[in-house]
């Protein structure tokens, strides 16, 4: 006997409008093999599974449904509208191309979700794509969220990866694959600048009214500024998310407005990576040629994000045009505000303090430029820290990430770090901060580093599993040091670097 899955959707956004999306159904696949099912994400979701004895049998049944030749009951398939400005460029048209929702559910705590194939055919919105995924890109974002979840970065989930038993075309033959995603909705950005641009003002309207009730409940849709409440709302989220990114050192890689959720979840992890030698102007994506999604620019391009949804909401601000400009930029000066509060304050606690004091931010700024200096690895650097905090920890290990060559400008680097650690234990000192294990709860040992994610796909594409599993074991416990594993927490070796990552589109 199979296994009997339900899956209780409820499908509050097929309950709008016809224009906010195309009805479409997934393109079945020849010979879907399950890769991986996250049961412990199943069961937040409410999803029962009364499992069979004969684990094929499950497995089979789990890779029929989540490659989409099956459907479960309930659902209501569709493909959602949107626009979205690409590195600058308002493309009109976007939408999902490649992604098809399955349907939204209310989770056992009560919060509602959307469940999302990723590389499951084409649809209205395909323009010339296939509407397929390779398997390398599937394993990539399986990996990624689940790191970012597990550091504690409000993010999408992985639910499941299925192998579809079909190439997919790119640069040459890749296997296929469908991911499915989980986030608490997949509205954006560029869902707003859909309908605008289409002077929608109904739409625009009832899809704000949507966001209030299934993302800030606590705001009184009948308050006469209620909307300018959610455009704030949104801000706050975003320059929260973003403050995470830069204190882990992510680098999202592609910040369109489309890739901009209004839930305040990081979403689309296409060519992101974090970094491994601190740099504030890195670049991974191989298509941000000019840099203008590099790791620096990521808080002003929020900004200039927000700035956009600005633009769709302005109507619901005011009636007269200008007063609703005003509102609107007094909320966007602000968000730079608590963009920064937030990154100081997660790097306050980076650095073991308990409290931010007035001169933490010129310690902090003066520690990144040595870091860049030295193009010293971000995450291993800060983590070695938190074995610094006293003034008789041994620094040698800690110090030993300079590799640095004989000569003069290296020794005033070495000694102004030396200054540096010495002004950093004095203040931790004066402020009574018991700072270690602090430090380790927040300094992670393991990110998902480009080298890892590569060596882990391409395994997988040989049909070895086994690498892409540990990857992902380790990296669900970011914050536990394992002798066994010291490797993982290394930066890579010169052969190792992966300096160009891919969309994967």
């Amino acid at each position: 006997m199979s296994i009997s899955l339900h899956i209780p959707f409820s499908n509050a956004y097929a309950a709008l409008p016809d224009r906010f999306y195309a009805r479409v159904l997934p393109t079945p696949v020849k010979n879907p093999a399950l890769i991986r099912f996250n049961s412990a994400l199943a069961q937040e979701l409410g999803i029962e599974i009364n499992a069979a004895s004969d684990k094929d049998d499950n497995n089979n049944e789990l890779a029929q449904i989540f490659s989409g030749n099956q459907i479960p009951d309930n659902a209501a398939p569709l493909a959602m509208a949107y626009s979205g400005h690409q590195f600058g460029q308002l493309n009109p048209q976007l939408g999902d191309g490649r992604a098809i929702l399955l349907g939204d559910l209310l989770d056992i705590q009560g919060m509602r979700r959307d469940i999302q194939l990723k590389g499951s055919g084409r649809t209205p919105f395909s323009r010339s794509g296939d509407g397929r995924s390779p398997l390398g890109p599937v394993l990539r974002e399986y990996i990624l969220c689940e790191a970012m979840h597990a550091l504690g970065v409000p993010t999408t989930r992985a639910l499941a990866a299925v192998s579809s038993g079909e190439w997919v075309i790119r640069d040459g033959r890749e296997p296929g694959a469908v991911f499915t995603r989980v986030a608490a909705s997949h509205i954006r950005v560029g869902t707003f600048q859909y309908f605008a641009l289409r002077r929608d003002g109904e739409a625009v309207k009832q899809l704000a009214d949507h966001v209030i009730a299934r993302h800030y409940p606590h705001i009184n849709s009948n308050d006469d500024d209620a909307y300018l409440q959610l455009f704030e709302a949104i801000c706050r989220k975003q320059a929260e998310l973003i403050a995470q990114w830069m204190q882990l050192g992510f680098i999202h890689g592609v910040m369109n407005t489309d890739n901009m959720t209004v839930s305040g979840e990081a979403i689309d992890y296409g060519p992101c990576a974090f970094m491994d030698a601190y740099h504030p102007e890195t670049v991974f994506s191989s298509i941000d040629r000019n840099g203008r999604y590099a790791y620096q620019n990521q808080p002003a391009i929020g900004q200039w994000n927000l700035a956009r949804l600005a633009e769709t909401l302005l109507p619901l601000f005011n009636d007269d045009e200008k007063i609703a400009v005003e509102k609107a930029t007094a909320i966007l000066q602000d968000f730079a505000l608590w963009q920064q509060q937030a990154w100081l304050e997660h790097m306050r606690e980076k650095l073991g303090f308990s409290a931010l004091h007035n001169s933490d931010q010129t310690l902090i700024e003066n520690l990144l430029a040595l870091l860049a200096e030295g193009r010293i690895d971000y995450t291993l650097f800060f983590r070695r820290l938190s074995d610094c905090s006293q003034p008789d920890s041994e620094r040698k290990t800690l110090l030993q990430l300079l590799n640095l060559p004989e000569c003069r400008s290296s020794a005033t680097l070495l000694q102004n770090i030396n200054n540096w650690l010495d002004e950093w234990q004095q203040q931790l000192i004066q402020r009574g901060d018991n700072a270690g294990q602090r430090m380790l709860n927040k300094n992670p040992a393991f990110i998902p580093r480009n080298h890892r994610v590569a060596e882990a796909i391409a395994a997988a594409e040989e049909g070895d599993f086994s690498v892409f599993e540990q990857l992902l074991q380790l990296l669900a416990e970011p914050y536990s040091s394992k002798a066994e594993y010291a490797d993982y927490e290394q930066p890579p070796k010169p052969d190792e670097k992966v300096l160009r990552t891919f969309c994967g589109t």
